[in-house]
């Protein structure tokens, strides 16, 4: 009888599932703290948008076409190279600098020669990153 009762006391299995439970909330929170004070939550959110775009040169001009992928803002998407107007995308569409979503199937239309280059340039709002998500070189270039 005694084996029996033996099996039958789990009185201290509550306090330490409860000790352990504690020690994880601790941990996640000082993680997740640790994240922002460190300044790591914001370079989470300024990676850089997938999105794809095409090029159509009609021998003075280039249009450039989101082709899908992220919606991205256009005071973020600047338009960099050779060609005559460079700038942020929003400029060189006329959209006042309000800023708007460039999203599948906006274009923007440069003036372009045979040998110049293009390339379609993301900056974060900040300043701190940037990539290159599309290039254009002329059939001159």
């Amino acid at each position: 009888m005694k084996l029996k009762a033996l099996f039958e006391d789990d009185g201290a299995v509550s306090p330490v599932i409860g000790v352990i439970l504690m020690v994880a909330i601790t941990v996640i929170l000082a993680a997740v703290i640790g994240t922002f004070v460190l300044g790591l939550g914001n370079e989470v959110q300024q990676t850089a948008p997938q999105s794809s775009f095409s090029f159509d040169y009609d021998g003075s001009d280039l249009t450039i076409t989101h082709d899908g992928g992220d919606t991205i803002k256009s005071n973020v998407l600047y338009i960099r190279g050779s060609v005559d107007e460079t700038g942020k995308w929003q400029s060189v569409s006329d959209d006042g600098g309000t800023g708007y979503d460039v999203s599948a199937g906006d274009t923007v239309k440069v003036g372009a020669g045979d040998s110049d280059t293009a390339r379609v340039v993301w900056e974060s709002s900040n300043g701190d990153n940037s990539a290159t998500l599309s290039e254009w070189e002329g059939p001159n270039a």
